[in-house]
């Protein structure tokens, strides 16, 4: 039976003697979106064993098939972080992850936009018009959170609200396709940009996740949550001239687009410059 979701992938629930599994078929053209299925692999296997990813049952490499058991329970949705004490359940599923084995691989948004970036500039896919206009910006941000920098932990680094399952006592994560060791912080800002939740929202995932309120850790996260915005807008690109899904990849990156360009142009940009360098 077909799953929904998936936008670089086909997912089917299989019913066997032995079970229920998903069944994940992977697109052709993965690797222009720097997706290692090898990869997503292991680091499948490493976020099983950390107690937060689905068991891995199979892989089959020449076909681009990763089997997984299914996990019961219900897939969150934006409003479910609406929910008391849900978005300090969903820090614990990321630190249960984040402690758990290193993955065999790195994820770094600056180095996934500039990668990005030169294939549809090579390839001449087409972008938000005025998108190169911020990419002063982008280098206020390296400089800035390259001061004070996090040590990688394995992370999502995907983390919609369909990737969390629920199951009433404990939070699945799913899906490890963009998998790799990453600062936490980008796991929180991404996360809190893909499932939108609201400043004070994301200032209660950041000090559920570290335990306390650290203002350069907020503005760490929110930083990070522009650069996700900003580079998953080349992603869509990418995905506008090259998938067979049917998906309207350009509006969903102009929304990410927009959601970057207003940050980027925000009264607080400079604040989150400098309170990301404090030692608090």
């Amino acid at each position: 039976m077909p799953l929904s979701g998936g936008l670089t992938n086909q997912n089917y629930l299989v019913t066997a003697p032995a079970g229920r599994f998903v069944v994940r078929v992977s697109s052709k053209d993965a690797e222009l979106l720097s997706i290692d299925r090898r990869v997503e692999y292991e680091n499948s296997r490493l976020a099983a064993a950390a107690g937060v990813g689905a068991p891995v049952v199979a892989y089959l490499p020449g076909d681009g098939v990763l089997v997984v058991g299914y996990l019961e329970g219900r897939t969150l949705q934006d409003t479910d972080f609406d929910e008391p004490e849900m978005i300090g359940r969903v820090a614990q599923a990321c630190r249960r992850l984040h402690s758990g084995p290193r993955f065999v691989s790195d994820f770094d948004m600056m180095t996934i936009h500039r990668r990005y970036l030169r294939l549809v500039t090579e390839r001449g896919f087409r972008i938000p018009p005025d998108y190169l206009d911020y990419q002063e910006a982008v280098g206020r941000i390296e400089d800035a959170l390259a001061v004070r920098r996090e040590p990688t932990v394995p992370c999502n680094n995907d983390l919609l609200a369909g990737n969390f399952i629920d199951n009433g006592s404990k939070i699945w994560i799913i899906d490890y396709e963009y998998a790799g060791n990453n600062d936490p912080c980008f796991e929180l800002g991404n996360l809190a940009s893909e499932c939108h939740l609201s400043l004070d929202q994301l200032a209660e995932l950041v000090s559920a996740y570290y335990g306390t309120l650290l203002r350069n850790k907020i503005a760490r996260a929110r930083l990070h949550g522009m650069m996700s915005n900003y580079g998953w807008t080349l992603w869509a690109s990418i995905q506008d001239a090259t998938s067979e899904i049917d998906f309207d990849f350009w509006a969903w990156g102009t929304a990410k687009y927009e959601a970057a360009r207003a940050a980027f142009a925000d009264s607080s940009f400079d604040e989150l410059l400098t309170d990301v360098r404090r030692e608090d």
